[in-house]
């Protein structure tokens, strides 16, 4: 009996050094690792530093969404909203000036991923297929230099091209025999020349990246195509489209999130109140009443809510991204 239990306490015993013997050697690899590479990680402390500081923290003030501000009391001490802490959304959704903010934005916003979501893509394919290097350099230079003019300054340009009476391009058609276009000044007009405009801007710089992207795709698919007797459009198609397919499907992830996310900059630069019907956006809608209308709480629930949709729209995009085989964006 007293050999058996020693026997039985000796394999007790081993088996418990064998488990603790991957730990320790775990927790020392892991310590090694640290030793060597401890320069990365004290590098990468700063980008932490600040999105705990800037990201992280400020999201504590989420909260005023739900309290009644006051800018005497912290907001640990304000008093909660009526109707359980959603009082702000709900006069958010019965304010008239919010459900035409919410309307235009999702239009114009719409409108952008319709019409400009391709275009880069088709610039890229373009660019791509050009033999002649100087000008392709040249080409995609000044393409996408418009992405570092202010809307400011590209208001101010659209101002003196598209004024009714003075811009440049109604003077030319009114020489041509022709009727001005009110560009800027019709709703319809101006919805157009906000979603070209837009397009004009970012599309060169969005290209930058389908052009690293194609630049990954191999040169032997391509010669295997040629010797196949493939054409240009038939390598488009059959190649370059599906070599940036996923780069393509994670850029759009990425717009639907902004959905219902507007840039202030744009249409406030480009917006006045004869178009305002189809200018006002939510974050005009957020300026002009939290800012200048010093409604906080109001402004933070609509903010919120802008949020919370922008992350639905991206979560459901990613989950549709894969089960149709793709990566998506985590």
């Amino acid at each position: 009996m007293a050999y058996s239990q020693e026997t039985a306490l000796s394999k007790k015993t081993k088996s418990t050094l064998k488990k603790k013997e991957p730990i320790s050697q775990k927790m020392k690899s892991a310590v090694n690792y640290i030793k060597h590479h401890w320069t990365l990680y004290l590098l990468l402390l700063l980008p932490l530093m600040y999105f705990i500081i800037f990201k992280y923290i400020p999201m504590t003030y989420i909260q005023i969404a739900f309290k009644k501000f006051s800018i005497v009391e912290s907001v640990w001490e304000m008093e909660w909203a009526n109707n359980y802490g959603f009082e702000y959304f709900i006069k958010a959704f019965s304010n008239r000036d919010f459900l035409y903010a919410l309307r235009n934005t999702i239009m114009l916003n719409l409108l952008d991923l319709v019409v400009g979501f391709p275009a880069p893509i088709i610039l890229a394919l373009i660019l791509n297929e050009l033999t002649f290097k100087r000008f392709k350099r040249f080409t995609q230079t000044v393409v996408y230099m418009p992405h570092f003019l202010s809307w400011i300054i590209i208001s101010g340009l659209a101002l003196q091209l598209f004024a009714p009476t003075n811009g440049l391009v109604n003077i030319g058609l009114n020489r041509m025999g022709m009727e001005s276009v009110p560009f800027l000044n019709s709703s319809a007009h101006w919805i157009w020349t906000y979603v070209y405009l837009g397009i004009w801007q970012s599309m060169g710089w969005n290209t930058i990246i389908y052009l690293a992207a194609i630049t990954g795709i191999s040169p032997e698919l391509y010669e295997a195509a040629s010797v196949d007797g493939a054409g240009r459009l038939r390598k488009i198609w059959h190649i370059t489209l599906p070599g940036i397919r996923s780069t393509i499907i994670v850029l759009l992830i990425l717009s639907l999130g902004r959905i219902l996310g507007s840039d202030f900059d744009r249409p406030y630069a480009l917006g006045n109140r004869l178009v305002s019907n189809v200018s006002d956006v939510i974050a005009t809608f957020v300026y002009t009443n939290g800012i200048r209308g010093l409604q906080f709480s109001l402004t933070t629930a609509v903010g919120l809510f802008q949020s919370a949709v922008g992350v639905i729209f991206v979560i459901v995009a990613n989950k549709i991204a894969k089960r149709f085989g793709e990566r998506g964006i985590w």
